[in-house]
């Protein structure tokens, strides 16, 4: 699904891979968009494709899509670009903004609220990675689409 702000866009396959992308303004409003748009895809990717994806698999990219736009928003000035790949058993989340400055994982402290963002991103995904760009950041992060037959996510590996 290549998306452009504004454009509904589609499931791309180039070679083996899937994908799907989008731009958005950097309002705070794109988050839920963003959302959808990792659903719409997943969802796109098991039925016309008939890759297995599990529900864990769904919710968890939902929830690491919004925390990493979520971030980019609050932090970053302007535009965030949305990258969404399946690659080898998983999909891979990435997401661009223009700050320059790589993000942290604040301190344990379980009476801080907020900013545990990329506590639980990093909890929940198999891969994480973070680049600096020309001009900002991408922060990048792997699910995999299917549970073992254990019920287990598979192991961590960089995406």
């Amino acid at each position: 699904m290549e998306q452009a702000a504004g454009d509904e866009g589609q499931t791309t396959r180039r070679g083996q891979e899937l994908s799907a992308s989008a731009a958005y303004d950097g309002d705070p409003s794109c988050i839920g968009d963003a959302r959808q748009l990792a659903t719409r895809f997943l969802t796109e990717v098991q039925a016309v494709y008939g890759l297995p994806v599990s529900e864990r698999a769904l919710g968890m990219t939902q929830l690491v899509v919004s925390e990493l736009v979520t971030n980019a928003v609050k932090y970053a000035p302007g535009p965030v670009i949305l990258d969404l790949r399946i690659t080898g058993g998983a999909v891979r989340v990435s997401v661009w903004d223009s700050d320059p400055v790589l993000p942290d994982v604040a301190a344990t402290d379980p009476r801080r609220v907020g900013r545990h963002g990329l506590e639980i991103t990093l909890a929940v995904s198999q891969g994480f990675e973070v680049h600096r760009e020309p001009v900002g950041k991408r922060v990048t992060a792997l699910i995999a689409l299917a549970d073992d037959p254990d019920g287990n996510v598979a192991g961590r590996s960089a995406p």
